[in-house]
C-alpha cells in the first residue's frame, strides 16, 4: 500500500512536469478536443515545462558554482538556506507522512478553489513538497502522528496554496496585463513586502524596461547582452578571490578565469532556455487549463512557478537579483550583531526569488522600487531564516535552514502555535495582512482596469 501511495504522490504528483502535463490533458479532454489536439497540447505542455526546467538546471549549476567560490573566496561560515537538505533528512523519518501531507495539500487546494471565490490551483510541485515537509516536521516534533499530523500540515498547506496566489494576483495582473495566470511560489510574503516598499519609494520612477541608452551602448538593450555584462564580473571577482587552486577542482585543466567566464555565459544561456520554455508552456497550458476551469473549478487560474514572471520585465529580474544579493550580504553581516544566526547568501534564492521581487518592485515603483524594494527583500529573506534557526536546531537540524519566506512563515506560525505562543502567531498574521492590504487595497489601477472602466 505504501509503495502505491509513494508512486502516486511522489513519482506521479511529485513530478511537476507530469502533473502539469496531466492537468493539460484533462483540460483538453474536458473541452472535447480532437485526439490530435489532445496529444499535441499535452506533449507541448510537457515539453515547455521540461525546457523551462532545463534552463533552470543550467542556472542552478552555474549559480551553485558561484555560491561555492563566493563562500570560499571571501571566507564566510554560517548557515546555508538549503531546503533540499532538510527535506532529505525529514524523508528518512517521515517519508510517507510528507507524501500524504502533499496529497492532502493538493486536495484541500482543489476543494477551496471549488467552493470559494479563491479560484487558484497551485501547480508548483517542488514548492508544495517544501510546504508539506515543514508542516510534517513541525507537527511531528510537536507530538502529532498519523492522521492528525497529515491533516494539520495538509490543511494548513492547502490554505497557503490558495491564499498566497490570491494575495499576489493584483500585482501579477499589473505585471502581465491579464488575469489568465497566477503566481505559485512560496516566497510571496517577500514579494509583497518588496512591492510595499516600492510603492512608498518609487513614485514617479520610470520602469526598468524603459531604459534608453546612447548609440554606442544600445547593444545593452538586448536582454541577454546586458545580462552578460552584469554576470561576467559577478563570476570573475569571486573567482580571483577563490584562486586557481580551488577552482582547478572544477575546471578540468581550463584556466580558472576562463572557466569562471564560461560559467557566467552558461548562466545567460540558461536564462535564454528558461524564457523559451516559459513561453511554450504558457501558450499551451493556459488554453488547456480553461477546460478544467469550465467544468471542475469555474474561473480557475493556474498558479505557476516564479520564472513565468521573468519575460514580462527581464531588466527588473537582474536589478532584483543584484539588489537582493546586496541586501542579503548586508543582512549576513549585520544580523549576527543582534544575536541572530549568520545566514550565508543563497544565490539560487537570490536569483529566482530576488528576480521575481524585482519584477514586483518595478510594477509598483519602477527602477527605484526594484532597487530599494529588492534590497529590503534581501534583508527580509536573511532575517526570516535566522529567526527560524533556533526552532530547527531544537528539532535536530544543524547548519541549514529553509529559504522560502512563506514556508518559513508556516513553520514559525505552526511552531509557535504548538508552543502556545499565540501572541507571536497573531502579530505575524497581522503583519502579513497589513502588507497585503497596503499593496493591493490602494494600488493605482492597472492598465487593464482603466481600459475596462473606459469601455
Amino acid at each position: 500500500m505504501n509503495s502505491v501511495i509513494n508512486f502516486l504522490v511522489k513519482d506521479l504528483l511529485g513530478q511537476a512536469s507530469i502533473l502539469i502535463a496531466f492537468i493539460a490533458l484533462i483540460g483538453l479532454l474536458l473541452q472535447k478536443k480532437s485526439a490530435g489536439k489532445v496529444v499535441e497540447g499535452t506533449f507541448k505542455t510537457l515539453l515547455g515545462f521540461l525546457i523551462m526546467m532545463a534552463g533552470i538546471n543550467i542556472i542552478v549549476g552555474t549559480l551553485t558554482f558561484l555560491n561555492t567560490i563566493f563562500t570560499h573566496g571571501f571566507g564566510m561560515k554560517g548557515y546555508i538556506t538549503d531546503v533540499a537538505a532538510i527535506a532529505g533528512l525529514a524523508s528518512r523519518e517521515l517519508g510517507s507522512e510528507v507524501a500524504l501531507t502533499l496529497l492532502v495539500i493538493f486536495i484541500v487546494n482543489i476543494i477551496i478553489a471549488r467552493l470559494t471565490p479563491f479560484k487558484y490551483i497551485f501547480l508548483t510541485g517542488q514548492a508544495l513538497l517544501w510546504m508539506a515537509t515543514i508542516g510534517a516536521v513541525i507537527g511531528y516534533k510537536a507530538g502529532l502522528t498519523g492522521l492528525p499530523l497529515i491533516l494539520t500540515g495538509g490543511i494548513f498547506g492547502g490554505i497557503m496554496a490558495v491564499v498566497m496566489p490570491a494575495l499576489a494576483q493584483p500585482v501579477v495582473r499589473r505585471i502581465t496585463d491579464s488575469d489568465d495566470v497566477a503566481l505559485g511560489h512560496f516566497c510571496t510574503i517577500g514579494y509583497l513586502l518588496t512591492a510595499a516598499v516600492a510603492k512608498v519609494v518609487g513614485k514617479g520612477s520610470r520602469s526598468t524596461e524603459d531604459l534608453k541608452l546612447p548609440d554606442n551602448f544600445k547593444f545593452l538593450q538586448d536582454t541577454y547582452l546586458s545580462m552578460a555584462v552584469v554576470m561576467v564580473p559577478m563570476y570573475l571577482i569571486p573567482a580571483v578571490a577563490a584562486g586557481p587552486e580551488f577552482i582547478g577542482q572544477y575546471s578540468n585543466g581550463m584556466n580558472y578565469l576562463m572557466y569562471a567566464f564560461m560559467q557566467s555565459i552558461q548562466f545567460v544561456a540558461g536564462v535564454f532556455v528558461l524564457y523559451s520554455g516559459v513561453r511554450l508552456l504558457l501558450n499551451e497550458l493556459v488554453p488547456a487549463f480553461r477546460g478544467i476551469a469550465m467544468r471542475l473549478v469555474p474561473d480557475a487560474k493556474p498558479a505557476l512557478d516564479c520564472p513565468v514572471m521573468f519575460p514580462y520585465a527581464p531588466n527588473a529580474v537582474i536589478v532584483g537579483f543584484l539588489a537582493t544579493t546586496l541586501g542579503s550580504v548586508v543582512g549576513m553581516l549585520v544580523f549576527p550583531m543582534f544575536g541572530l544566526a549568520m545566514i550565508l547568501p543563497g544565490l539560487l534564492t537570490n536569483f529566482f526569488a530576488g528576480g521575481t521581487a524585482g519584477v514586483f518592485g518595478n510594477a509598483l515603483g519602477g527602477r527605484r522600487g526594484a532597487m530599494i524594494g529588492g534590497f529590503v527583500h534581501g534583508l527580509f529573506i536573511t532575517f526570516l531564516p535566522a529567526i527560524l534557526v533556533p526552532m530547527l536546531e531544537s528539532y535536530g537540524f544543524t547548519g541549514v535552514t529553509f529559504s522560502d519566506s512563506d514556508v518559513i512563515s508556516t513553520g514559525l506560525v505552526l511552531g509557535h502555535a504548538f508552543q502556545g505562543n499565540w501572541l507571536f502567531v497573531a502579530l505575524f498574521i497581522v503583519f502579513i495582512t497589513l502588507i497585503a492590504w497596503f499593496v493591493n487595497g490602494k494600488s493605482p489601477k492597472s492598465h487593464e482596469e482603466k481600459l475596462h472602466e473606459t469601455l
